[in-house]
């Protein structure tokens, strides 16, 4: 089990947005990396209505400890009021690419 590590879901209207958002984690050095697929097809109930929408996902690859700061800068940048952010524990991983993701990352929130 590799509990200092995780995948970070992320849903957003267009990949152009999520792109963005994610160039700007990994030059901050907040994810090692994000994995982009799009179009994905959304369908939930929003503010009673059920809705069927065309969307981007992105699976990022970071530390544990960084999932707070990933949550915060999508609550103050993304464009939906209630943004998808999930973190998933990876359970097993490459030894080599848990390495490298917490070698491009920082250490913690405050590093």
């Amino acid at each position: 089990m590799s509990e200092d590590i995780c995948e970070v879901v992320i849903t957003a209207p267009d990949e152009h947005w999520l792109a963005d958002f994610v160039r700007k984690l990994i030059e901050q050095r907040i994810c090692a990396s994000g994995h982009i697929v799009s179009p994905i097809r959304s369908i939930y109930r929003w503010q009673g209505k059920t809705e069927d929408q065309p969307e981007a996902r992105v699976a990022l690859h970071t530390r544990v400890k960084l999932v707070p700061t990933i949550v915060r800068r999508a609550n103050e940048q993304h464009p939906y009021v209630v943004p998808c952010v999930i973190a998933t524990p990876i359970a097993a991983a490459n030894p080599a690419y848990r390495q490298w993701i917490l070698d491009e990352t920082q250490e913690g929130p405050n590093s």
